[in-house]
């Protein structure tokens, strides 16, 4: 916030109501660099804007796909723990998308709204890969590999796949979704509608179409929603992450730049599945 912004701040006493914007692919922290969502990287703005005097509710802009569900349960849970601490109403504004672990942060809300075009929903666990085994066998190549543990090579790619290793996979993936619906349904049971089978198959519905379900709780945008419940005097003041500055020199400039190109490749990806 700067010097100006500050001293407007201030000199109006109105109602507060800061606003953290999370936005990008859900990761472990650095694996997508400056873009991706973690815990280590957004819980600096989430202390922040819970530490607010006179703030009325803190506001969560989410626009994300999803990623990772351990960093995602971890941000959910941090925003909850600060909630409660702060004894602070959460509102969640989802944009173009709140899916997968981007619904599992918004559901850690008290309250969520979104755009009826908005993405919403995808409750489920997503794992994919490709096989090389075929490949290498064409090419004359022998893969030499060499490991401790009967387990150690699960679902190699350069391998055939083998029932027995999809198992394990679909086993873990189903306890993973486990936590995720035992999650929704203790933020949002009551509120859900429809057939709970469909709700948590990983489909995705309209902002419009979430409503009606009961994944949302109205449409709306996050400034005319905190204007319309707060009054028009409110301090909208939005928590900004600190900048982080590039490194010098040509190598490592080129270095980030590399790095950066490929962050975007990965979240255009993830943003692919639902059409955006």
């Amino acid at each position: 916030m700067g010097l100006m912004s500050k001293l407007m701040f201030w000199k109006n006493r109105g109602p507060v109501v800061p606003v953290v914007r999370l936005a990008g692919v859900i990761s472990a922290s650095g694996t997508l660099g400056r873009r991706g969502l973690s815990l280590e990287a957004v819980e600096p703005q989430l202390k922040k804007a819970f530490s607010v005097k006179r703030a009325k509710a803190v506001a969560l802009v989410i626009n994300s796909p999803g990623g990772s569900p351990v960093q995602s349960a971890l941000i959910g849970q941090r925003i909850r723990d600060l909630a409660t601490a702060s004894d602070v109403p959460v509102l969640a504004f989802c944009e173009d998308v709140a899916a997968s672990g981007g619904y599992w942060i918004a559901a850690a809300a008290d309250e969520i709204f979104a755009n009826p075009a908005s993405v919403i929903g995808s409750i489920g666990v997503v794992s994919a890969g490709f096989g090389f085994d075929k490949a290498i066998a064409r090419l004359g190549v022998d893969r030499r590999v060499y490991t401790a543990g009967s387990a150690k090579m699960t679902l190699d790619p350069f391998q055939p796949e083998r029932a027995d290793e999809v198992d394990r996979l679909k086993a873990l993936q189903a306890e993973i979704h486990q936590q995720f619906i035992t999650h929704i349904d203790q933020r949002r049971g009551s509120r859900l509608k429809g057939d709970l089978d469909d709700l948590f198959s990983g489909a995705f519905w309209t902002g419009q179409r979430a409503l009606e379900l009961g994944l949302i709780d109205a449409l709306g945008e996050c400034r005319q929603t905190i204007f319309n419940r707060f009054g028009k005097d409110t301090n909208i003041l939005m928590i900004e992450p600190k900048r982080k500055i590039l490194p010098f020199g040509v190598s490592g400039m080129s270095g980030q730049l590399v790095n950066e190109a490929a962050a975007m490749a990965m979240e255009r990806a993830h943003f692919s599945r639902f059409g955006l």
